[in-house]
Parts: C-alpha cells; structure tokens; sequence
C-alpha cells in the first residue's frame, strides 16, 4: 500500500530540501524521510515537516525529520511562505517562525529577484566556541568546536578537500554520533586562504550522513567561529560546491552576538510522492 503525500522541493544553494505539507503524525517522521530522500524517490538532502506554529506570532512550525535545527530549511520554508502571498519581483516580506532544535523564533526577511529568492536569517547563536587540539588516530588535530544546545559543529582548517580530509571528516562525526547524544553533528572542513567551505552534516537519529552542496548552519556557525577568533565583527561569502552563501556575525562583550545568513532559494519541485507503507 502506498502514501500519498504533498511535498515541494526547493533549493538553497543546492542542498535539495523536500518540505511536506501532509500533516503526519511525530513518530512517521524519519521513515517518511529516509525515504523521499532515496535516489528512487523525489531525492534530496533533507526533509522539514510542516506543522501549526504554537505562536501567534510565528507564520508555522518546521520540524526536521532528525529533530535538527537546519537554516536552509528555514529559508527555504521561509520563501514557501512568501510564494505563496504572491510576491512580486522586488517584494519583501518578514516572516517568523519555529523550528525544531531551537526555543528561539526564527526570523526570516524574503525577497523577490527575477524568478528566484533571497532569504536572510536570523541565527541561533552559539553557546560555547572554543579550540581543542585532539588526537585522532596518532595525529594532533586541531579543532574549534561551536557548540548549540542540542548540537554542534567543528571547525577543521585545512589546505585541501582530498579524500584524506574526507574520511578522517567522517570517521570523526561518526565517532562523536556514539560519544555524545546529539541531534546533529557537523564537520566543517575550511579552506581560509580561499573562504571555502565543504560541509558534512550527519544526523544520528536518522543515520544520515551527507557532504552537503550548500549548508546555512555550518556557515553561521563558521561565521560564529570567524568573529570569535578576530575578536571583531566578519562579514564574509562562503563558498561552497552548490553556491556562495554570506554570513554576518557581531561580536561584543567577548562573545559572539547574532549571526545572520542569506542566499538564493528556488522552488524547483511540487507535487505528490508514494511512498510504501
């Protein structure tokens, strides 16, 4: 027996976000996902859930399939929502929501350029940024470590994306994903010289690990990283394998005070999946 479910996908710098509009309930959640996001079905990197917001001031709830907090799907729901008011080229719409792996609103400024949309948001700020040289298979390795309250991110510089780099990024996050409870892990290799960033996102709830084309919050969260080690406020394009996405990151009082992303989305997708229940 198959499932019909409503889905759109759409694109923040390439890292394919499906979005499902069908009410389901909590625990279908990562089934449903794991397989949308499969070759053999609509395939993607990710996959929210659209759910009622409990605020009034709030537009809806995302809930990612992991229990994650994800910035590219909440530009990308973001830009849903403003779609569908009927924007036209040059509008602009804020728009407020909730999401899940944050207490926090998600504040979201969407605006309409040719066929496509710009999204700026609003970002969790980082609990603790701190740097660590840890060994990793006889090899001091140093690390800045960003860290949230249900997750964090790495911060590794490197001189290269090879496929050193690559597995060791792998090893590494799947070696966290048994340490620690988290919802995400992130491994963020980075290229200063150059502003490059290649981003591996790994789900444990989900056993999903992905080198993602673009990535919202590993970028906010190098950002973080980038003003806490120049003790100053950055503003900076990272470019990743999808597109470029920028961060801005204030910094005062010895501490990172809000960060914010922005990139283009497109809607590249909508329509009903069948899926096998």
């Amino acid at each position: 027996m198959k499932r019909e479910i409503d889905f759109v996908k759409l694109s923040p710098a390439q890292n394919m976000t499906i979005l499902v509009k069908t009410r389901l309930a909590a625990d279908e959640y990562a089934r449903i996902a794991a397989k949308m996001m499969s070759y053999d079905s609509v395939h993607a990197e990710q996959v929210g859930f659209i759910e009622q917001a409990a605020k009034p001031e709030a537009a809806a709830h995302l809930h990612m399939a992991g229990g994650e907090f994800c910035g590219n799907a909440c530009m990308a729901l973001a830009v849903l929502l403003a779609s569908e008011q009927g924007m036209n080229r040059s509008d602009s719409l804020e728009i407020a929501l909730e999401a899940s792996g944050t207490e926090q609103l998600v504040l979201c400024q969407v605006k309409k350029i040719e066929e496509a949309y710009r999204c700026q948001v609003a970002m969790p700020t980082p609990v603790k940024i701190e740097q660590q040289t840890v060994t990793y298979e006889d090899d001091d390795l140093p690390i800045a470590i960003v860290r949230y309250s249900d997750f964090f991110h790495l911060v590794i510089e490197v001189e290269q994306f090879d496929a050193f780099q690559r597995q060791r990024a792998q090893s590494l996050a799947k070696l966290l994903g048994v340490t620690f409870g988290a919802s995400l892990i992130g491994v963020l290799l980075f290229k200063p010289d150059a502003n490059e960033l290649a981003p591996l996102i790994y789900v444990p709830p989900l056993g999903s690990m992905v080198w993602e084309k673009g990535c919202g919050s590993g970028t906010a969260s190098l950002g973080a990283y980038l003003a806490w080690q120049s003790k100053g406020a950055i503003s900076a394009p990272i470019r990743q394998p999808g597109g470029t996405i920028h961060v801005t990151a204030d910094y005062d009082h010895g501490g990172v005070t809000g960060v914010k992303i922005e990139g283009t989305v497109d809607i590249v997708a909508q329509g009903k999946a069948y899926i096998e229940v």
